[in-house]
């Protein structure tokens, strides 16, 4: 297990900037570079045949193992590799037999990659979609409600779904968006109970962009349709017209990804991973809770959050609050539309960091 002063070793950024905008993209370890890297280099001077492929392949299903004990998931193949958390919850959206009259019930505020997909089923296929406070989203799940979808962790304050939701009438599945879950928080599908979890692989992973997962309970692998499958979801594609999608997550991954991200997402994953998990997440909570309570005392308002590595304050003008920021070289971001200037908070960062945020605030 490294100490919090080698992991921070591991970010080039860190060496001159403040980054707290891990919510958006974590930052890059040198390692994952490196790693992605020597793989174009070898792809470049091999050429992109067998040895290339075969290098794909193992470097997802480690991947896909990987995430899958990030997710708390029984298997590996439980868990689809896709490009993003907005792939994952579009894939569960398509893939639900959702009908005219139907209803998800969902919270105010959500991502886009979540309300676009919500959106489309609206308009295309005339469900109903009800839009309520996530803090109380459990209270409001009723007979004619066929699914549950909102945010684990909110990606604009840090607010944690209730745990009532853990609790819902039977037969009503849940699709959590976990971008701002998986890897900055525990998570474990199966205390939680939802039975579809999306997050991403470039955030508190530290991945390249293009990676993420999606996490399919096997009591609904086989009702969720796999909409155009293709070689990579074929149990067996030389069975031509006869071939069918893999019976498990592997049916959703993402139709293509190339091998430098995956093995560049793998190597992000495990410089964390010596850092210990449960140090990574309880550190980086730490650090948060400590924000937020200087931010309170300085006379800011913290927007209500859990005990997650998300911080957002109020601001009269966010976008002016972030560029003012970023000329003291601290990287925090608003959001269009919404009061709030976030800072995520991650293992990587130190009381350094923290008190450049605070001296950039108090810069008029």
């Amino acid at each position: 297990m490294s100490s919090p002063v080698a992991l921070r070793a591991h970010f080039p950024v860190l060496e001159t900037t403040a980054y707290l905008n891990a919510g958006t993209c974590g930052p890059l370890p040198a390692a994952a570079l490196q790693a992605g890297a020597d793989s174009a280099l070898a792809a470049a001077e091999e050429g992109r045949s067998t040895a290339y492929y075969e290098r794909l392949v193992e470097a997802r299903d480690g991947l896909r193992a990987r995430y899958a004990e990030r997710l708390g998931a029984a298997a590996p193949e439980d868990v689809a590799i896709t490009s993003s958390t907005s792939e994952g919850m579009a894939r569960v959206l398509t893939g639900l037999d959702l009908r005219s009259g139907d209803e998800i019930v969902t919270a105010d505020d959500e991502h886009p990659g979540l309300l676009g997909p919500l959106s489309a089923a609206r308009r295309l296929r005339g469900i109903t979609v009800k839009v309520v406070p996530l803090r109380v989203i459990d209270q409001h799940i009723g007979r004619r409600t066929k699914l549950v979808a909102c945010s684990h962790v909110h990606w604009a304050t840090g607010e944690l779904a209730p745990e009532g939701l853990a609790n819902r009438p039977a037969g009503v599945p849940l699709l959590l968006d976990g971008a701002q879950g998986a890897g900055a928080v525990p998570v474990d599908v199966g205390t939680l109970r939802c039975d579809f979890y999306a997050a991403a692989g470039q955030k508190w992973l530290c991945g390249p962009i293009g990676l993420g997962m999606l996490w399919i309970s096997p009591a609904w692998q086989e009702r969720l349709m796999a909409h155009m499958p293709t070689y990579p979801h074929l149990a067996d594609p030389s069975a031509g017209l006869d071939a069918r999608p893999w019976p498990d997550a592997r049916a959703h991954d993402a139709f293509a990804t190339s091998a430098e991200a995956l093995i560049a997402g793998r190597a992000s994953h495990d410089v964390l991973a010596d850092a210990g998990w449960d140090s990574v997440m309880s550190r980086a909570a730490g650090l948060a809770s400590d924000l937020a309570g200087e931010l309170a005392d300085r006379g800011h308002t913290v927007a209500p959050r859990g005990h997650t590595t998300l911080v957002s304050w109020r601001s009269d003008d966010p976008a002016e609050m972030v560029e003012r920021c970023a000329r003291h070289r601290v990287i925090v971001r608003s959001f269009p539309g919404l009061p709030w200037v976030r800072a995520s908070v991650g293992a990587w960062n130190d009381r350094g960091d923290i008190d450049r945020l605070l001296a950039a605030l108090g810069q008029s």
